[in-house]
């Protein structure tokens, strides 16, 4: 039977490696050890190694196992095990799973039974779909994640780290586990290693705080290679080749990339026009300036607490003294507020207004209306929304940035995902 499974397994690669260059390329990457059923019903990774039940895999077929395998490969890519940070770790793998699937399946790989992918997370990163899942939610990961601890992160009461257990696997500290240069396979990763235990491997130890950032740096550079060989042999669809771009750019949270954006529209420049014969004949720079005109939106149908908003509000606050702007505020649900708008000048504090009416159902046309209707075309528009409503068929002629909550796509503009 163990020949059977390393010959199934190693079909599965290799079929990876001829038809989807990319995910072959990072399974490669991971030697594969049969593992003790005890702790690994299925399958799992602790970023050094796939781990498999031998039993498991005997009930699935090669296309189900490419799965599984790319599966892996891309937990490790994608750098989960060091992207967790304060996050609840039992959510935090069904975030990865769900960012993961929805992935493998539109590259055409076959999930294995009773392996339910949701595809309205398709494009969503881990961090996006981690607040959409409920702290009760019964799902189960597909896989077990072992680079750390169901215990981690806690702490000695003094504030410190407790110390991991170092790992018995005859390595030298500060290795990996697969330590080589990034552009050599692994002379053990052509087969799936053989266990001198009858019951298989026992559970990894998880990973500790040097060997986490080093795995980090050496994915990330995996990920890179992966795709350019991909590139270059025409096998990386777009799916795949979105998410390599996303995760190779700077990760910024979205205050930062908000100030970003109202940076940009600033309209605060230098100038070389002649000044008046008074003032000499020499021809200095000046500094222009003009006043920024500002919308924000705010979706008030209930799916934003008042504490959010307000929380929302203070950092375009503290933005608009910086950029000049002036500020109309618009809150609308399926219409306009009554009490619309609220026009703040760049003197003055923006904050929420005490009373808001709204409740109904959403839609993000009246905004667009009134704004078509009443003013002048603004330099930017902000709407705080959790993007479930009906949009405008067309696109305005100015910049919109949509600052939502929650996992919904938007049709045009600049999305800035808020959790």
């Amino acid at each position: 039977m163990h020949k059977e499974i390393t010959t199934k397994l190693a079909r599965a690669r290799t079929k990876l490696i001829m038809d989807k260059p990319f995910l072959g390329a990072l399974v490669l990457r991971l030697p594969m050890q049969a593992a003790d059923p005890q702790w690994c019903p299925t399958t799992a990774t602790d970023a050094r190694r796939f781990y498999y039940n031998p039993d498991y895999i005997d009930t699935l077929n090669v296309d189900q196992v490419q799965f599984v395998l790319a599966h892996e490969a891309l937990h490790c890519a994608l750098s989960h095990f060091a992207r967790r940070q304060h996050r609840n770790k039992f959510r935090w793998d069904l975030a990865c799973d769900y960012a993961i699937n929805p992935l493998l399946l539109k590259d055409g790989l076959t999930p294995p039974p009773e392996v339910w992918v949701d595809e309205s997370y398709e494009g969503m990163t881990a961090e996006e779909i981690y607040p959409t899942i409920a702290e009760n939610n019964s799902d189960e990961p597909m896989d077990r994640h072992v680079y750390e601890s169901e215990e981690s992160r806690q702490t000695d009461g003094q504030g410190s780290q407790l110390q991991e257990q170092p790992h018995d696997s005859g390595q030298q500290p500060g290795q990996t586990g697969d330590e080589m240069p990034s552009n050599q396979p692994s002379p053990h990763q052509g087969q799936p290693e053989a266990q001198e235990q009858s019951g298989g491997a026992p559970q990894p130890p998880p990973l500790g705080d040097t060997e986490r950032q080093n795995l980090d740096i050496q994915w990330q550079q995996r990920l890179a290679g992966a795709a350019q060989q991909a590139l270059q042999a025409g096998k990386l669809g777009g799916a795949m080749a979105r998410l390599v771009d996303h995760l190779l750019q700077p990760q910024l949270p979205w205050r930062m990339l908000l100030a970003r954006y109202m940076t940009i529209t600033a309209r605060d420049d230098y100038t070389y026009m002649r000044p008046s014969r008074r003032e000499g004949a020499a021809i200095f720079p000046s500094l222009r300036s003009a006043q920024l005109e500002i919308v924000v939106a705010l979706d008030i149908s209930g799916s934003i607490s008042d504490e959010e908003i307000a929380q929302y509000l203070s950092e375009i606050n503290a933005l608009k003294g910086q950029l000049r702007a002036r500020i109309t505020l618009l809150a609308c649900d399926a219409k306009l507020a009554a009490e619309a708008p609220w026009i703040y000048e760049p003197w003055e504090e923006f904050k929420l207004p005490q009373e808001l009416t709204g409740g109904g159902g959403t839609s993000f046309k009246p905004v667009f209306e009134y704004v078509d209707r009443e003013m002048r075309q603004p330099d930017l528009l902000v709407y705080f929304t959790d993007a479930a409503g009906e949009f405008p068929e067309q696109m305005p002629y100015f910049p919109v940035i949509w600052l939502v909550k929650g996992k919904r796509k938007v049709p045009w503009g600049q999305r800035i995902q808020l959790n």
